[in-house]
């Protein structure tokens, strides 16, 4: 038994509006999307987009980001209940389920969609939503913690967590999240596996910002950021899982699983991003790809008899 381990009773709901609660993970989501609004509006304004630039970025990533996350965990981990009845995806959101994994691949093409709306580089878009990438998956990481989800193995390191509601759903449901002492002393003590990912994330976001602003590496080394970031999120993914509790029944005898397997393509792809920034000259005109957008928005602008903002 761990005697330094702490007992985790937080509970999920933040409020009640009639039969229908609100999450603290949904809070932390929002939250997510709100920082990554700020600093994607830090980072537009730094190279001279107008503020239209973001409006557009916002709707394609957010619709990106909950279509991709949802679909994602539909048909990664639970297959055999959504492809029969598809229409579920959208009827049992409230039962939760979202994917990094399918995040990340909605996201990526909502990023294409707007560079060919806004006349931008595919590179360029993605190396700036890899900036606000690790910030707000460590958000969300914590919103799981709050739902008592993505848990560790038992351990007796002194940080441990006892997630009660986990551990002892059916008494937590029973005393109304006021489990009895004695049945929590019993309980495991375990890795809490969503603040070591929100950690490593935290790390890759300040490394990002660094980078963007110290070496100015968003416009001179195209595709360092994403790459960074893809290494950043998918190699901390890839470890971690080997201290988590596997999630869904057939990822028991796999000895790699489902989030490990899906975490190898986006690793790859960061290091193929990473080399293929590196090998390249600088860019010397570091504000080439903003002035050419802002020209295409005027003649949009003169075509439709507008003034651009």
């Amino acid at each position: 038994m761990n005697l330094l381990s702490i007992t985790w009773t937080w509970d999920p709901t933040l409020i009640m509006i009639g039969d229908i609660d609100i999450r603290w993970y949904g809070l932390m989501w929002a939250v997510a999307i709100l920082a990554a609004e700020r600093i994607c509006n830090m980072t537009f304004k730094h190279e001279g987009l107008p503020p239209r630039t973001l409006e557009s970025a916002f709707i394609w990533i957010v619709l990106g980001t909950f279509i991709g996350a949802r679909v994602g965990h539909c048909l990664f981990y639970e297959p055999e209940t959504y492809l029969p009845e598809p229409w579920r995806i959208i009827t049992d959101i409230r039962d939760g389920g979202m994917a990094s994994h399918g995040a990340t691949i909605g996201i990526i093409i909502g990023i294409w969609g707007f560079v060919r709306r806004n006349h931008l580089p595919f590179i360029w878009g993605l190396d700036r939503i890899a900036i606000v990438a690790p910030l707000s998956g460590a958000i969300i990481r914590f919103g799981n913690l709050f739902n008592h989800e993505i848990v560790g193995y038992p351990t007796d390191v002194p940080w441990a967590f006892k997630f009660v509601r986990h551990d002892a759903y059916r008494e937590w449901m029973q005393y109304n999240g006021d489990v009895p002492a004695e049945i929590i002393a019993e309980l495991p003590a375990r890795h809490p596996a969503q603040l070591y990912e929100a950690l490593c994330y935290l790390i890759t976001f300040a490394v990002l910002i660094w980078i963007y602003y110290r070496k100015d590496a968003g416009r001179r080394r195209p595709g360092l950021l994403f790459g960074i970031a893809m290494i950043g999120i998918f190699l901390t993914r890839f470890f971690i899982e080997f201290l988590k509790e596997r999630q869904v029944d057939f990822e028991a005898g796999m000895s790699l699983d489902m989030g490990q397997l899906l975490s190898l393509p986006f690793i790859i792809l960061g290091i193929v991003a990473i080399v293929y920034s590196l090998r390249r000259p600088a860019v010397a005109d570091v504000n080439a790809v903003v002035n050419h957008a802002n020209k295409m928005y005027d003649k949009e602008d003169k075509k439709h008899g507008k003034r651009g903002k």
